[in-house]
């Protein structure tokens, strides 16, 4: 018998009840969505770019440094 095959590998435990903890307090459906919140891993991301192209428009320009191809 092909286990993964077996349509009827879970008949013994599809109909017994959902399991409900004794100990934590049951999660309220507000908490549970914020689980799965995208994770914003570039905070503060953009305000850096922002930052450093004010900076960036501030500084000189040296026509120097185009005879080194900078």
């Amino acid at each position: 018998m092909d286990y993964y095959k077996d349509a009827n590998r879970y008949d013994d435990i599809i109909d017994l009840p959902h399991h409900q903890s004794n100990v934590h307090p049951h999660m309220s459906i507000h908490d549970r969505a914020a689980q799965f919140n995208p994770f914003a891993a570039l905070t503060g991301h953009k305000e850096a770019i922002d930052e450093t192209a004010q900076l960036n428009a501030l500084r000189p320009e040296y026509e120097e440094l185009d005879d080194y191809g900078i």
